[in-house]
């Protein structure tokens, strides 16, 4: 099983390589980092670089297609050579997947029209804008389309998708093993829960919020 993670400049880090942690762990399975151009690419804070091993055209049947979001989501998102490579792809995929805003990227291939998707609470609009539903569900499945929400949820869709792929008793494994436990200090990590001064803040100014993330 080929497993596939797009990267582009500007991406975040954390929605590749939280679920890279957990599905590379899949038995039999061979995870790689691919884009435009095989070489470093950089994230969202410039400060971090992850290396695709392949250009795009060399890896055109992957197994899972996983797209993360970042800032500069809607510079790939008018990418020619990305969006044909993803429709080519998700032609002969078993999942294609995406986290936080990379579900922007999805639907602007084409890919999610009128289907139920989540993404980045701040990203819903655009998300409808381009015929997609959105739900703010942490982890949607739509057929073989499975998006996460805000960044951290790529590693429990990651989890889904092992319980899904090879069996609970794995993805159970897997999560001891990473000790994927969360205790965070706050519960102020949706829109729900979080003191209502702030989620009206970062309502006010989507754009900056969605670049900070």
């Amino acid at each position: 099983m080929q497993i596939a993670i797009l990267l582009f400049d500007g991406f975040t880090s954390l929605d590749a390589v939280g679920p890279y942690e957990l599905l590379a762990r899949l038995p039999g399975a061979e995870t790689v980092f691919v884009a435009k151009e095989a070489g470093p690419v950089r994230n969202d804070q410039g400060s971090l670089t992850l290396v695709a091993e392949h250009a795009l055209a060399e890896v055109p049947r992957p197994d899972i297609v996983l797209v993360p979001g970042g800032p500069d989501v809607r510079t790939a998102m008018h990418d020619p050579e990305i969006q044909a490579w993803l429709r080519t792809a998700d032609a002969t995929s078993t999942w294609t997947t995406s986290v936080c805003s990379g579900a922007l990227l999805l639907a602007a291939s084409g890919l999610l029209k009128e289907r139920r998707a989540t993404t980045h609470w701040l990203a819903f609009d655009e998300l409808r804008a381009l015929g997609v539903e959105p739900t703010a569900e942490r982890v949607v499945f739509d057929g073989k389309y499975v998006t996460a929400a805000g960044v951290s949820s790529g590693i429990d869709m990651a989890l889904h998708l092992l319980g899904r792929i090879a069996g609970d008793e794995t993805a159970q494994t897997v999560q001891l093993l990473t000790e994927y436990d969360p205790q965070p200090p706050y519960d102020a990590g949706s829109p729900e829960k979080a003191p209502a001064e702030i989620v009206a803040r970062w309502r006010g100014r989507p754009t900056e919020a969605l670049a900070a993330k």
